[in-house]
């Protein structure tokens, strides 16, 4: 079956003459119009049967939903297919899929008829949508694979989608003016559809292979990268600033396993409650999955804690190497949606509600903080947050608060009750230059894990009580900054600057270019001194034209190009070349180490992670 469903000002149509033999006996003809009204297209196919008809309906429903519209109109459209069911069969299935919709305001046009229609679509990110209902998508199942009760239910969760700005007021989607938030338009019919799958590489690919950053390795499974010494060192310096971060903040770092026993109570359990795909393995008579997240591998930890009312909030700390989650193949693409990804992921034990209430706001604070020093701006991003309908109504000014610290209006998905084992979640997505939505921040309030894997403190009353968890990446997946960072820097290219890494990131941050090979002494003095402030400078000594080295540097997006010469040996300034500003300029050499180290202040640092001469490096075939 095929959909094609458009929510509508209005719609008036005519039937003016019977097509087919077999088509709906109507008396007097008239034109009918409708206003505020869903329209489904809809073409019955050959092999549909019922279970299709129902699937379909309810899938229409879903999302009517979701835009708080209660008026169908079955429209049957045979040009949306050319393998038709039989007559007989289309117009029975269509009287099953507007009898199913009884609790609606449903009506048909008649089948089999030639109609003149006039329509006025709506212009709101969820107006138009179109489905292919099909007997393997509502039968298929995989005897192999296990696939948990949360993400074979998430399609058919009830929910409404709304827009909440900075002060409070809460609009549907489609009364909402996007005129000045476009990004927030794209997130929400990202959403809202749900569709991952990517139909052409977005720029970073094309970036990650040119910078030797990482690529695909045909050896291993999709969606597991491999990564060159300028992405590992770029990684390794991501991965260090978010853990001194949250260490800053009061997490405490532990390390646990990447694989469990499925069969673990507490693993079937919560197995159960998280939308996500497993890695599955048989071993010793054991059914093991690898871990989606370091969730259980803390929990089941802090199992073994004696805590007090007065420890909480308690926060632990892993940054898992990896986690796991077989996306599916259609949706895995460069760094930005991968099978094994790096997520710094921090639990906080809170002894109630209130108290995580509280605590979220602070970790939000810091999730906006190392977002930022990442490289990254609230102008990058857009917030959705989903809550259940009587979280909202106990808690709505702590939510109120959340948004007004973005700043500006975000994507509201409201649950009608509570589905997963969180009462609110909200996430910081970033909009690529294809228009796909990938979140990077997020947290979450678990109102359930607490009882679920056994975790206790002793309250103000000596009574043992289940803490309240809350579930925090501050930066989300390590390899998603960098796929953001590439992705910022292919759209700076297009719009004709310069693009670049943070001057803390990039892998060489200084490069030293001798004119001629009698001043390699002074050059290989020059990078010593310069290394040992903790700056990261390499020596083109390769046998190239000047012209040539410079464009390279430029090619890598080295920021700072030293050319020695006669001149340059001699003189007590050095003469910069800087990228950014495509300006020569002359500095003293303490005022230049005190330029670099005041743009890296704070982060982390390695050395290189290629040799310091150009000449000795292999070449990489990219």
């Amino acid at each position: 079956m095929r959909i094609l469903q458009l929510h509508c000002d209005s719609i008036e149509y005519t039937p003016t003459k019977k097509e087919i033999k077999l088509a709906e006996d109507i008396e007097n003809p008239q034109t009918q119009r409708l206003e505020e009204v869903v329209v489904a297209f809809v073409a019955i196919e050959d092999g549909d049967d019922s279970s299709v008809a129902q699937n379909a309906i309810s899938q229409i429903k879903n999302s009517m939903e979701k835009i708080g519209c209660k008026k169908l109109l079955l429209y049957p459209y045979a040009h949306l297919s050319s393998n038709l069911a039989k007559p007989s069969i289309a117009m029975t299935l269509l009287k099953d899929m507007e009898n199913n919709a009884s609790d609606l305001e449903v009506s048909h046009s008649p089948f089999g008829w030639t109609k003149s229609y006039k329509i006025q679509v709506k212009g709101h990110p969820l107006a138009e949508s179109s489905k292919v209902v099909t007997k393997d998508s509502t039968d298929s199942k995989d005897e192999e694979e296990m696939t948990s009760e949360a993400l074979k239910g998430e399609s058919k969760i009830r929910s409404y989608w709304k827009i909440m700005s900075p002060d409070g007021a809460m609009k549907n989607i489609a009364d909402f003016d996007f005129t000045n938030n476009k990004k927030l338009e794209i997130l929400a019919k990202y959403e809202s559809a749900k569709q991952r799958r990517v139909d052409e590489p977005p720029p970073h690919v094309a970036l990650m292979k040119k910078m030797a950053i990482a690529d695909y390795e045909p050896a291993s499974d999709s969606g597991n990268m491999r990564f060159f010494p300028n992405g590992r060192l770029i990684k390794s310096l991501i991965e260090r600033y978010v853990t001194d971060r949250v260490k800053e903040y009061g997490g405490y770092e532990v390390e646990t396993p990447i694989m469990y026993d499925s069969e673990h109570p507490s693993m079937v359990s919560y197995f159960n409650r998280f939308p996500a795909r497993q890695y599955n393995i048989n071993s010793e008579g054991k059914k093991l999955f690898l871990r989606f997240a370091a969730c259980f591998g803390q929990f089941l930890m802090a199992n073994q804690f004696q805590m007090s009312y007065k420890n909480l909030p308690y926060k632990l700390y892993e940054l898992t190497r990896y986690s796991f989650r077989r996306e599916q193949s259609g949706e895995l693409v460069g760094l930005r949606r991968l099978r094994a990804f790096t997520m710094p992921d921090c639990h906080a034990f809170c002894k109630d509600l209130d108290q995580a209430v509280d605590e979220i706001q602070v970790r939000f604070d810091l999730s906006q903080s190392v977002l930022n020093e990442l490289g990254i701006d609230e102008s990058d991003y857009e917030m959705a947050i989903r809550f259940t309908e009587d979280f909202y109504n106990e808690n709505k000014s702590a939510i109120e608060n959340l948004v007004k610290k973005h700043g500006k209006p975000v994507l509201v998905e409201m649950w009608k009750e509570k589905f997963f084992y969180f009462v609110l979640k909200w996430e910081f997505n970033f909009i690529d230059n294809l228009g796909k939505a990938s979140a990077l921040s997020t947290d979450q309030i678990d109102v359930e894990n607490g009882d679920r894997y056994g975790i206790e403190f002793v309250d103000e009353n000596n009574n043992m009580r289940h803490p309240v968890i809350l579930h925090n990446s501050p930066s989300g997946a390590i390899e998603r900054i960098i796929y953001v960072l590439l992705e910022k820097a292919a759209k700076d290219s297009k719009e004709g600057r310069k693009p670049q890494f943070p001057l803390w990131l990039a892998p060489t941050q200084v490069r030293v270019i001798p004119l001629k090979e009698e001043f390699y002494g002074f050059c290989e003095i020059l990078t010593e001194k310069i290394s040992t402030t903790n700056i990261r400078v390499d020596i083109d000594d390769r046998n190239e034209s000047i012209g040539k080295r410079i464009r390279e540097a430029e090619k890598e997006w080295i920021r700072y190009i030293l050319v020695i010469g006669e001149k340059e040996a001699n003189s007590e300034n050095l003469s910069i070349r800087d990228r950014q500003t495509g300006n020569v300029r002359e500095l003293p050499f303490d005022d230049f180490l005190k330029e670099i180290n005041e743009q890296t202040k704070g982060k982390p640092f390695t050395g290189l992670n290629l040799p310091k001469y150009l000449s000795k490096r292999p070449q990489l075939m990219v």
